[in-house]
């Protein structure tokens, strides 16, 4: 049987929205000041990158616990171009991983990477959808 998420947003005047989230968490997302918003929110597109980050790393992070991984900082880069013509959208996104520490065992963590963006991260599936994605994973040796 499927999952149904169901998410409720209400405008809370000007340009801004609240938006709940199963988790029982609210964001507010809003747009820039000069774009007329009161830029006390979080901007849509962003948000769905946050959203892609945050879902390949929660992946990830698990994978990280489960092979008992030694990483003393985690990082996901996300840089997206956006076309010029409306409705503008993602038509490409560079994902990089940056793992730092003094015993890292590349191998493994490009394992956990890989099984991320290949198997478990319904998000990346989404965005392969509609944009073209560049995978890189990037070890920082202390």
């Amino acid at each position: 049987m499927s999952t149904t998420n169901h998410i409720t947003t209400k405008w809370l005047g000007n340009m801004a929205f609240e938006s709940n989230n199963p988790s029982g968490n609210n964001l507010t997302i809003d747009i820039a000041k000069e774009d007329g918003g009161d830029g006390q929110g979080y901007r849509p597109k962003a948000l769905m990158l946050s959203g892609l980050a945050g879902c390949s790393g929660l992946d990830v992070a698990s994978l990280m616990k489960k092979m008992k991984l030694e990483v003393d900082e985690f990082t996901i880069e996300t840089i997206a171009n956006l076309t010029d013509e409306h409705p503008k959208y993602y038509d490409a996104v560079t994902i990089e991983y940056h793992f730092h520490g003094s015993n890292l065992d590349e191998k493994k963590l490009q394992r956990a990477v890989d099984l991320s963006v290949e198997k478990y991260c319904g998000v990346m599936e989404m965005f392969r959808r509609f944009a073209t994605l560049d995978i890189k994973t990037i070890f920082h040796h202390a």
